[in-house]
């Protein structure tokens, strides 16, 4: 079976002790995912943002904080995975200073300077070996299709799939599931835990079944 990296959950980029930006991705679906790959006999690891969620008891999980925590963690583990699954939604700035002691009012405003972090599956995806195959998630509000294709592409995806701003802390969500070619090979909705097996058993097929069987044999 396969060894399957999955992130999950928010990051935090922190302006001072107590103050951060974030998101509000719930890491539901990353710990449906990793659900769905346990039940088919495979092993997860899963690195994952601060969430108030309980993963499988099956799955290794390593708990990160920032974005750089979470690129440097995925960087150790993913030589040893087969395939990774990018369902975490890390922050794609931080600030440029982190104040050391709490930012006080003082009636006026407050600047920001923020800068982008690392793409985490960009980055793993231009170290892979041959073997290894990326599944990317692209979390779109306009010209979603579009803007997900060229996600896929710019961060050399095996496939990618596709929901909206919805999907953020939900019980729900519905997907569209692209390949390089620009089709869709599968369009969900519904419980996360549903979506999820859906979407695996894609990946299964797609992905796993070839590295795992390359005689096509789907069994």
């Amino acid at each position: 079976m396969a060894h399957i990296l999955i992130t999950s959950g928010p990051t935090r980029q922190y302006l001072d002790p107590v103050r951060y930006l974030t998101n509000s991705s719930s890491g539901r679906m990353g710990a449906a995912l990793a659900e769905a790959a346990l039940s088919r006999g495979h092993q997860v690891t899963i690195v994952s943002g601060p969430v108030n969620i309980d993963y499988p008891e099956g799955a290794t999980v390593i708990p990160v904080v920032t974005t750089d925590d979470m690129l440097e963690t995925c960087q150790e583990v993913f030589p040893e995975c087969d395939g990774v699954i990018g369902a975490a939604a890390p922050c794609d700035y931080r600030p440029v200073r982190i104040a050391s002691n709490k930012i006080s009012k003082t009636g006026e405003p407050l600047e920001l300077h923020l800068v982008e972090t690392l793409d985490v599956i960009a980055t793993l995806a231009g170290n892979r070996l041959p073997r290894q195959w990326i599944v990317g998630f692209a979390l779109e509000t306009e010209d979603q299709r579009f803007r997900a294709l060229a996600k896929l592409e710019r961060k050399s995806c095996d496939l990618i799939v596709l929901n909206g701003a919805s999907a953020m802390d939900s019980e729900v969500n519905e997907v569209e599931v692209l390949d390089p070619t620009g089709a869709t090979l599968g369009s969900f909705q519904g419980p996360k835990p549903t979506v999820a097996r859906a979407i695996f058993n894609l990946v299964h097929r797609e992905l796993l079944v070839p590295l795992l069987d390359p005689s096509g044999r789907t069994g």
